[in-house]
């Protein structure tokens, strides 16, 4: 039996800290343990202390998981808690996602400062976000618009968006639910029309794969639907390469047995995008995605993925 507390690694984000709570109150409630057996501990990544350039000039989404990563492979962490969306497609050798919480709501949520709507922005509006997948389909959505980068905490994004540096931005839905701000979304955008990025609501726990004792320790409070989702959309991921130069959308959702896979690669002027749909058995989730992914490479075209680099 473990008589240290359990390390929980986070970001230091209020987001990053409610999912980090919400995972330790799971893991309290389903091996009745009290809040002193789990330590949650908060990490600076380089993500989260350089906001002023894209993620792509920088090193891409592994900046917001390395050190939360270095100090789990060596054992200074039991186990860390992410939003998947922000997992890197290929994670460190000897780490897997091994665990996730019921999904929450995969929609991404407007903000609107001049309109209430994306399809009630006045021509010419600015609209701000960091996400090249959301830049890409307003873009392609409401080519008469100008995207500009928006990058930060959720607070930060909604102070800018208060100053007037943009007339509306975008964010997950599930991020302002899980902060009790549902209320901020002025409209919640169709997840068929302006499909999500793979992993979105999905809180994940990754681990040492080697180490079986905490993984069976997160084994109760693991949601089999959402982690079997998340494997066809990191998939699809995997198989076009995917990082934050590229927009990609993937969701996958179960309906007992089956799985049905919708996914979307755009050129970040949003003029150009390949869709796929494909079903199948959950049980083959992970190829599903890989056939996806499969599917629109072949009909791109090398140089459609040419553009990114």
């Amino acid at each position: 039996m473990q008589m240290k507390p359990y390390r929980i690694g986070t970001r230091g984000s209020p987001l990053a800290l409610a999912q980090a709570e919400e995972v330790r109150d799971r893991l309290m409630a389903a091996h009745q343990l009290p809040v002193e057996a789990f330590e949650i501990v908060v990490l600076s990544t380089m993500g989260d202390r350089i906001t002023d350039r894209p993620l792509s000039e920088i090193g891409g989404k592994g900046l917001f998981t390395f050190e939360l990563e270095a100090q789990l492979a060596d054992g200074r962490l039991d186990f860390a808690v992410h939003s998947s969306k922000d997992m890197a497609t290929r994670l460190p050798e000897g780490l897997g996602i091994v665990a996730c919480l019921p999904r929450e709501d995969v929609r991404d949520a407007f903000i609107g400062r001049t309109a209430a709507t994306l399809d009630a922005l006045p021509h010419g509006s600015v609209v701000g976000t960091s996400s090249l997948r959301r830049q890409a389909l307003v873009r392609r959505l409401r080519p008469d618009i100008t995207v500009i980068g928006f990058r930060g905490r959720v607070e930060t994004r909604l102070r800018k968006l208060a100053e007037g540096q943009a007339d509306a931005t975008l964010l997950a839905y599930a991020g302002l639910r899980r902060l009790g701000r549902p209320e901020t979304a002025t409209q919640l955008l169709d997840a068929d029309s302006f499909p999500p990025a793979p992993g979105q609501g999905v809180i994940c726990i990754e681990a040492r794969l080697e180490d079986h004792s905490t993984r069976a320790f997160l084994a109760p409070i693991n949601h089999q639907d959402s982690f079997t989702a998340l494997g066809c959309e990191r998939a699809f991921l995997a198989t076009l390469d995917g990082s934050c130069r590229t927009p990609i959308a993937g969701h996958a959702v179960l309906d007992g047995s089956s799985l049905i896979f919708h996914g979307m690669v755009l050129t970040p002027d949003g003029a150009t995008a390949h869709e796929v749909r494909m079903d199948g058995r959950s049980d083959a989730a992970a190829q599903i995605g890989r056939d996806a992914g499969s599917d629109i490479r072949a009909r791109a075209g090398a140089r459609f993925f040419e553009s990114w680099v």
